[in-house]
């Protein structure tokens, strides 16, 4: 998925580096931060320093690096002003020892001094020993931190640096640098907000081997449910495929044909509808099959086929249409060749199919489906907004902004 230039566009990310072979990371996640227009500063600990040199940090952030030697008070270049001047902490890696110390406050070096002087949103991203990790006293201070406000990313289990199998590692750059997204776009319409996303064209059997499908990939979906979860949406995104471009925090339901992504988006609604007090929201982005054909169990064989094959196909069913959708604002996605008749078409799909919003999108040819971009008309039954061609994940975040405004007309 493509990260637009400014989507962390002045936001300022002090990042902290403790002593963890993890630290290589880091060096990644840096270069996503810029990438997406953010301010980073880094603080290292003197441990830190020992597995990457400052110079590397200050080479891909353009700024110099905090540490235990270079404090000054004749500028902004000391724990105060660098932990008061930021949007966000992020310590990846946060070593047990960094944890252990956070917990008791305890401000012994200048990473842990930052963290003792901000007042911002702290996100930490853990590295240990599968034994250092679960020590009672590392969960221990886990807890404490929680309940402190921090914010945790999962570690993950693999390979780790003592050459055993086990949970420590930590987080991939990519997820520490969603998370972060979402602490800094979150909003409060959307937090806690349960949405739902079908993507993906769906896949029909023909026989045990064969199937039809359609060019949809996936990647309007991921790109809604990625705006979404930066958001701070509960995202359950429901595909057949694309989902691997979303963060890996949102919640994947795997299908394949129709029948199962109806039965899926059908017991996710249930779930959210009882669990959930705002309007739930169904952005419904997936290629659905219209016609299926009757599947035949083996394989069929050429020899039996002759020179030619024909399928018997029946009429699909209209998964918008038959959902139950009781206290959920839906928005449908429909792709159109004729620009002529485009738009009445939508609108038809909009009231045959009771929807509160339909996203149509004009494509020119095969050629335009799994691109990086798109332009969509953004239609309810009052108005027509058009959102211009750009990436993705900005269409998906106009999307998000527009299907803001559907709730008040509820």
């Amino acid at each position: 998925m493509t990260i637009p230039s400014d989507l962390l566009q002045g936001k300022n990310i002090l990042l902290g580096v403790s002593g963890s072979i993890a630290v290589y990371k880091s060096l990644e996640l840096v270069r996503l931060y810029v990438k997406a227009g953010a301010t980073v500063k880094v603080v290292m600990s003197e441990a830190a320093k020992k597995f990457v040199t400052p110079l590397t940090f200050e080479t891909l952030s353009s700024q110099e690096v905090l540490d235990d030697t270079n404090e000054s008070w004749v500028s902004e270049h000391n724990h105060i002003k660098s932990s008061q001047g930021c949007d966000i902490f992020v310590v990846a890696p946060a070593t047990a020892n960094t944890m252990a110390k956070l917990a008791n406050g305890i401000a012994d070096t200048m990473l842990l001094q930052c963290a003792l002087a901000t007042t911002k949103k702290t996100l930490l991203a853990p590295s240990a020993n599968t034994h250092m990790l679960y020590n009672p006293a590392t969960q221990e201070n886990i807890q404490k931190l929680r309940q402190r406000g921090f914010v945790f990313l999962g570690t993950q289990t693999k390979e780790l640096a003592c050459k055993t199998e086990g949970d420590g590692a930590m987080a991939e750059p990519i997820d520490i640098f969603w998370a972060t997204a979402k602490e800094l776009l979150r909003d409060d319409f959307w937090s806690g907000r349960g949405v739902i996303i079908s993507g993906g064209g769906t896949v029909e059997k023909i026989d045990e081997v064969r199937y039809i499908s359609n060019f949809s990939s996936g990647k309007m979906a991921a790109s809604l449910a990625t705006a979404l979860y930066c958001k701070g949406a509960d995202v359950t995104l429901v595909a057949t495929r694309g989902y691997e471009d979303a963060p890996s925090a949102v919640k994947n339901v795997l299908v394949s044909s129709s029948k199962e992504m109806f039965n899926s988006l059908q017991k996710e609604l249930q779930n959210l509808h009882m669990h959930n007090q705002k309007h739930s929201y169904l952005f419904m982005a997936a290629a659905v099959s219209d016609y299926i054909p009757k599947p035949q169990s083996g394989k069929l064989k050429k020899e039996q086929l002759g020179s030619s094959m024909t399928l018997t196909m029946d009429e699909n069913i209209d998964i918008l249409s038959s959902l139950e959708k009781t206290g959920t604002l839906c928005v449908g996605f429909k792709a159109e060749m004729d620009a002529a008749t485009a738009i009445q078409s939508a609108k038809k799909m909009l009231h045959k199919k009771a929807l509160d919003a339909v996203c149509l999108n004009v494509l020119k040819d095969a050629s335009s489906f799994g691109s990086e971009h798109n332009a969509v008309e953004f239609i309810t039954q009052n108005e027509t907004h058009s959102i211009t061609q750009d990436t993705k994940l900005n269409i998906a975040f106009s999307i998000a902004q527009r299907a803001k405004l559907l709730e008040q007309k509820v």
